[in-house]
């Protein structure tokens, strides 16, 4: 009778170890799930610009228990595509989402149709130095950001990889991490003479913007150019590069190419070719990557230091 009691008690413990383990499984489960929903809150900034002319609006997403501390946090830019708008990352991916599980600042600016350059002939439309000159200034006094380039990255889709590797490489003193989606890195050496692919859907954007074939303008921006011509001591001080393409992108040629001249030049990057196509899906999937990537250079970058 002793043993079958002595047995029915230990079977009564395993039921209520195992019933605890449930339980412990089941809440780290919940907290899983309720950390994968959370959301940053996003602000819109209304700046007026002096070197533009006009209101650039601008979303900032802060990062989860920022007015709860006195911390102070890298940036993040993203910069949206031709035809785009500044707060398509937030409408078109769940970057609010994603935002969430990083320690990072993260701003969208408004950047029209401008290839992010100061547009040829016309000297309200100086959209390179609007972002370098005044942007950063306003978000590092409005918000706690850590005000050092060690501490500060700038990425886009398409149009905007493209602005966004070209301030990687001609304002390396800004940025510590430069990065693109689907770059769109050709826009310079488009003419009607070379169109390129959908150059009939370019072709008003990049003339208005780059002037005439062979402009000064041209020259001054055509990425290529800019990375062959790089001395050993610029090559030195150049941010991060991060950029990737989808297998079936119109731009996968251009990108290879950048790629190739990286290699050839010796300058830190990463690329990556991945299955997808320009389109938002793909978008959605690859900005995780670089928040990502940013969040660990940071911690690298930071380390000790806050």
């Amino acid at each position: 009778m002793r043993r079958i009691q002595v047995a029915y008690t230990s079977y009564l413990l395993l039921l209520a170890r195992r019933a605890l383990l449930v339980s412990i499984l089941l809440s780290l489960a919940t907290a899983a799930w309720a950390q994968e929903g959370r959301k940053v809150d996003v602000e819109t900034i209304q700046f007026k610009s002096e070197l533009v002319g006009q209101v650039l609006p601008y979303n900032i997403l802060l990062p989860v228990g920022y007015t709860e501390s006195n911390k102070r946090y890298p940036v993040l830019y993203l910069l949206h595509g031709l035809f785009g708008r500044y707060d398509d990352w937030i409408k078109r991916t769940n970057l609010a989402e994603y935002a969430a599980h990083y320690d990072v600042i993260i701003v969208t600016p408004e950047g029209h149709d401008s290839w992010y350059t100061d547009r040829a002939g016309v000297p309200g439309d100086k959209y390179e130095s609007y972002f370098i000159r005044e942007l950063i200034s306003d978000v590092d006094a409005r918000f706690r950001t850590i005000k050092d380039r060690r501490a500060r990255g700038v990425a886009g889709l398409s149009m905007g990889g493209y602005g966004a590797l070209k301030y990687g490489l001609k304002h390396p003193e800004q940025f510590a991490f430069a990065g693109s989606l689907s770059g769109a890195f050709d826009p310079t050496t488009r003419t009607d003479d070379h169109p390129g692919l959908a150059w009939d859907i370019l072709r008003p954007s990049i003339n208005a913007v780059f002037g005439a074939p062979g402009s000064e303008i041209r020259k001054a921006n055509d990425l290529h150019q800019i990375a062959r011509g790089l001395s050993a001591l610029q090559i030195a001080s150049l941010p991060y590069l991060y950029f990737d393409c989808g297998l079936e992108d119109d731009f996968l040629a251009t990108n290879r190419e950048l790629a190739d001249i990286l290699l050839a030049r010796k300058i830190r990057h990463q690329y990556r070719q991945l299955p997808g196509a320009h389109d938002w899906a793909y978008w959605d999937q690859q900005v995780r990557e670089v928040l990502r990537l940013y969040a660990q250079l940071m911690k690298s970058n930071l380390s000790g230091s806050r």
